[in-house]
């Protein structure tokens, strides 16, 4: 057994604690938390794109109560400022100087809550600390808590009072997702039990530091050739296709791999295998295209950039 397979294997156990934590608050929803931990794995951030009330804030808090982080939440409205987010300078009268004070985002998991009615000035707030873990402030730059991890949620586009995102903001983001509605079993329980608060309950199965080495772990991941070529021909095809005027940039093509590598730790391998980036190319490509047919100031809807992205996906061969 080579190290890389033997440091899986002794992951495998934490692995699969955190994902049973994470699906006891969720039920029903594996494929959703799957992709979720997909995302913190690789050390990405995810944008949930759904109604309200299916659980999104719900999985951002059994997410953190699971890898014993803490959790910020900032609900984003039409009037919020960046200075709300990342922080602002304030005057200290009693030492005559003035004083940072640190925004929510100053935390491991920021959970950004409608995100898409915040104006396009303060979406951008966002974009050096999910790109880079830091953020610049009155001449400093000031790292991030590690791990950091974004989960902002968005209403469809058609609800009143959003902003659509613009492509630099939809492309920091790994994954983008749905979680739905609850089976019907689960929510006839719920309804039942009368208890909502799901991830109170949620236990503290590792730290932040363990989720780190776990993020490190990922990037050890093999991919071999033939599936970088497979990866690349399927990025290649996004860029050819005529039902879009935009493809895939080589960040997502990069966020491919990272997300593919991430899925086959979760599932406790040591090395990648075609399935997991035929099945992860709608969620982490579909947002970062743009449709032939997309009108400036308007995203195309979520079904109609995935519908895209998966015929294009059909008609890449799979390497056997």
């Amino acid at each position: 057994m080579t190290a890389a397979a033997a440091m899986t294997a002794e992951n495998v156990p934490i692995i699969h604690r955190l994902r049973r934590a994470v699906e006891g608050a969720l039920e029903g929803k594996e494929e959703a938390v799957e992709l979720a931990l997909v995302a913190l794995l690789g050390r990405g951030h995810l944008l949930i794109e759904d109604v309200p009330g299916v659980g999104k804030t719900t999985l951002a808090r059994a997410l953190a109560k699971a890898v014993g982080g803490e959790l910020r939440r900032v609900q984003f409205t039409s009037d919020l400022l960046p200075s709300d987010v990342v922080g602002v300078s304030v005057f200290d009268s009693r030492t005559s100087e003035f004083v940072l004070r640190q925004g929510p985002i100053f935390a491991n998991v920021l959970l950004a809550d409608e995100i898409n009615r915040a104006s396009p000035r303060t979406q951008s707030a966002l974009l050096e600390a999910m790109n880079e873990g830091q953020v610049s402030l009155d001449g400093q730059t000031i790292p991030l808590p590690e791990p950091f991890f974004v989960i902002a949620t968005q209403n469809p586009q058609d609800f009143a009072g959003t902003f659509p995102l613009p492509e630099s903001q939809l492309d920091r983001f790994l994954l983008r997702v749905r979680i739905g509605y609850p089976p019907p079993p689960v929510e006839v329980r719920l309804l039942l039990g009368g208890h909502t608060d799901t991830a109170r309950d949620v236990p503290n199965v590792l730290d932040p530091a363990k989720l780190v080495a776990l993020q490190r772990e990922v990037q050890r991941i093999s991919l071999d050739v033939s599936l970088g070529n497979y990866l690349h021909a399927l990025v290649l095809a996004t860029r050819a296709s005529p039902m879009l005027s935009l493809g895939a940039s080589p960040r997502g093509a990069l966020a491919l791999g990272a997300a593919a590598r991430a899925r086959a730790l979760l599932r406790g391998r040591d090395y990648c295998i075609a399935d997991d980036i035929h099945d992860l190319a709608v969620p982490v490509l579909a947002h970062r295209v743009r449709l032939t047919t997309q009108t400036d100031g308007f995203s195309p809807t979520r079904d109609e950039a995935e519908t895209a992205v998966r015929e294009i996906v059909a008609r890449v061969p799979v390497p056997l």
